[in-house]
């Protein structure tokens, strides 16, 4: 093995535990807090004089952006166990700015993209669909902070800082696009139905009762099943709840954390990873009884119990790699035969980890609240930072990536259009190709 360029980290081992970890085995208890305006969550320790009690449902609010991490100080220092890792010195020809899409309403939280449209949502309760770089339309909830967007066919659900999911459909008649809401998840009818009924509630807090199927904390995620038949939603409320889109119906609710869930994502086989305040990232397998047409989730490993936040979570194309972004700076990733196995860590950046996507099977990038997003690349046991995007004034709260159809590389590599939205109000967009010769 190489040892020339690379610098290697034993003593990150100490803080973090990676393996199959089962539910029974939790004797590492980490409390973690998440800030809302900047949204990531950090240890909250004895010895930390920023740290306060949790309140009843969320999470107390600070700042932590200017902490920097002791392993991280340089971006170009980064860890292998089974892959090496490198960065990529030389100029950023991988990648290129394109433009940038500002409207000066709120941070922006979350992004989707669909065809030519791209959706943002905002702290300022709006949804705004771009076409071609222009603002094209846009609609309003009264639900507060827009955290996730995700769409299923004609259907755009929008996850919300009160703990609703909104359902919208675009209005036909429209000519410029308009959309109307659908719908609200648990449906109304649900509601009705089984508030008579006592034992369709759960305790959520201090002399709080809830029913069963709707979130007692911020929506933080949404994410859809590979077979594109459930809704997936995480919580601050500790849960991941499990809708099926074809009626809106929730099938099941599951308390997966110990503290806030930040992320979910759902791979290929009906594996289900979440990624929590607690430290820990978990994967779940999706079973379906076809006796009676219900679903049902297993733990069926743990893939880290570590003193930082688990922020963010992608899966390649393939479902083949994992990788876990982290209040630390880190970004974690393991490898997937019959289960998966840790394959070291990438270090790109000295605050906290906020988002990740990956293009196709060989890119994932990264963003974080030093402002920059890495574009790393994978060829087989390596990674390379072939290039690091500056340009935002804010933290980097999330991504979207899409296939540039119109553009390929003389070498035959594809090119990709990179959204990222940042708490400086503004998108950026970026041009990226995953091929070495850029």
């Amino acid at each position: 093995m190489k040892t020339q360029g690379m610098f290697i980290d034993t003593t990150n081992f100490t803080n973090m535990k990676f393996g199959n970890f089962l539910t029974q085995n939790s004797d590492l208890k980490i409390s973690m807090v998440i800030e809302d305006d900047g949204d990531f969550p950090t240890p909250a320790s004895s010895d930390s004089a920023n740290s306060r009690p949790s309140s009843d449902g969320s999470p107390p609010i600070f700042s932590p952006w200017n902490q920097t991490y002791p392993r991280t100080k340089s971006p170009c220092f980064t860890e292998f166990k089974n892959g090496d890792v490198y960065w990529n010195n030389s100029s950023n020809k991988n990648s290129s700015h394109i433009g940038s899409l500002v409207r000066e309403e709120g941070h922006v939280y979350s992004l989707a993209t669909a065809g030519e449209l791209l959706y943002t949502g905002s702290d300022s309760k709006n949804i705004r669909v771009w076409k071609n770089l222009k603002e094209f339309t846009g609609f309003k909830s009264s639900s507060g902070l827009v955290k996730a967007i995700i769409i299923s066919g004609e259907k755009i659900f929008t996850g919300h800082q009160d703990g609703k999911i909104r359902v919208w459909k675009e209005t036909p008649k429209n000519p410029s696009g308009g959309y109307r809401r659908a719908g609200t998840l648990p449906a109304l009818r649900d509601v009705l139905r089984s508030s008579i009924n006592p034992q369709n509630y759960v305790v959520v807090g201090r002399n709080r009762s809830r029913l069963w199927f709707k979130h007692a904390d911020a929506v933080s995620c949404l994410c859809l099943s590979d077979d594109k038949t459930i809704l997936y939603s995480s919580s601050w409320d500790k849960t991941m709840k499990v809708w099926r889109i074809s009626d809106s119906k929730c099938l099941e609710s599951l308390t997966v954390h110990d503290d806030a869930v930040n992320v979910i994502v759902a791979a290929s086989d009906g594996l289900v990873i979440t990624g929590s305040a607690d430290g820990t990232a978990k994967v779940w397998r999706r079973q379906h009884e076809e006796e009676n047409d219900a679903t049902k989730h297993t733990l069926e490993q743990t893939l880290v119990k570590q003193n930082s936040a688990v922020t963010a979570v992608a899966v390649n194309a393939a479902g083949t790699v994992v990788y876990c972004g982290s209040s630390d700076g880190l970004v974690n990733f393991w490898e997937r035969e019959k289960r998966l196995t840790y394959g070291g860590s990438l270090k790109g950046h000295n605050l906290a980890v906020l988002c990740l996507a990956t293009a196709g099977n060989c890119m994932v990038l990264s963003g974080a609240a030093d402002n920059t997003i890495c574009v790393w690349r994978r060829d087989g046991l390596f990674h390379t930072c072939v290039s690091v995007l500056t340009g935002h004034t804010g933290p980097v709260k999330c991504l979207a990536v899409k296939e540039d159809p119109c553009r390929r590389c003389k070498d035959g590599g594809r090119r990709w259009i990179v959204y990222s939205g940042s708490l400086d109000r503004s998108v950026k967009v970026w041009g990226v190709s995953d091929s070495l010769g850029g």
